[in-house]
């Protein structure tokens, strides 16, 4: 998909994709997304696969999974209230098709998934555990598209950005899909969370609406690389800033952190999704 030109699809999709992310809590019936589309009933999932590489039922499933856990790795709620949200009616069909994308059922999920790694005290943790390096790190330009709100659904505005890019523009060997976080979600609620969907261009790169430029500065970065599910890099977050920096000699930088996202949540399954975030440090002497 980031590859792919813009084509006449695009504007029509774009109104699907907005009305899902919008919808996960309703039924999503596929002909009232063909009127959506204004296309075809016979003929527009079909035209939806070929443009994002997976059905529309595969996507509906996979953005109600990952709200799923969510709400299982960062709330209380009951099991069968977060399956219920999640579409599911019947708790078996819930856990059956949570464990074959996560790897192991809801309530052990919340109990044992891999955010709860960071529960544990940072002096009880074993060496390299969850190793964070430090180094200097060039400025970046980014063309990001904003969005606000959940960010748990930033998902939205890196389709976005992804309609909007030229591939004659993006070199995918040296570009990369950066998320940018501009407030803190346990301070901050969450409709007015703040947060930009990117890609790295070039200094020389023209960039047009509906794209809007941020630069990153040039400065020195912890870099906390995880591994698993987006739902629970909110957890990482909170054992970067409240285990590792307060028993770290380092001052947090006066920039926002930012995600290097190095694996497609469309093409490997949640457990395998790789990203590393970079958190600005100040500079040191010497």
């Amino acid at each position: 998909m980031q590859q792919r030109a813009n084509n006449r699809y695009d504007a029509r999709l774009k109104r699907v994709t907005d009305y899902i992310y919008e919808n996960l809590d309703q039924d999503i019936d596929l002909l009232h997304l063909a009127e959506i589309a204004c296309m075809s009933p016979f003929h527009w999932h079909r035209i939806y696969q070929a443009v994002y590489g997976e059905t529309i039922a595969a996507t509906v499933r996979r953005l109600r999974l990952a709200r799923a856990a969510a709400d299982l790795t960062n709330t209380d709620k009951p099991v069968q209230e977060v399956a219920k949200r999640a579409g599911f009616h019947n708790i078996q069909s819930f856990t059956r098709l949570f464990k074959k994308h996560y790897g192991i059922p809801p309530a052990k999920y919340r109990q044992c998934g891999t955010h709860a790694l960071f529960s544990i005290p940072f002096e009880e943790m074993e060496a390299n555990m969850y190793n964070v390096t430090i180094d200097n790190f060039p400025a970046l330009r980014v063309a990001t598209i904003p969005h606000e709100g959940d960010y748990m659904n930033v998902g939205s505005a890196f389709d976005k950005m992804f309609r909007n890019l030229d591939p004659a523009t993006i070199d995918w060997s040296r570009n990369r899909t950066v998320g940018i976080f501009l407030d803190d979600p346990e301070a901050v609620p969450t409709e007015k969370l703040r947060s930009y969907a990117g890609v790295t261009v070039g200094f020389n790169h023209a960039i047009k609406a509906p794209f809007q430029e941020f630069d990153i500065p040039a400065a020195r970065y912890a870099v906390l690389r995880h591994k698993g599910p987006y739902s629970d890099i909110r957890k990482a977050y909170k054992w970067l800033f409240e285990q590792w920096l307060l028993n770290s000699d380092e001052e947090p930088g006066n920039s926002p952190c930012y995600e290097d996202y190095l694996n497609n949540p469309r093409d490997v399954p949640a457990t395998e999704l790789l990203t590393d975030i970079y958190l600005p440090l100040t500079s040191k002497a010497g």
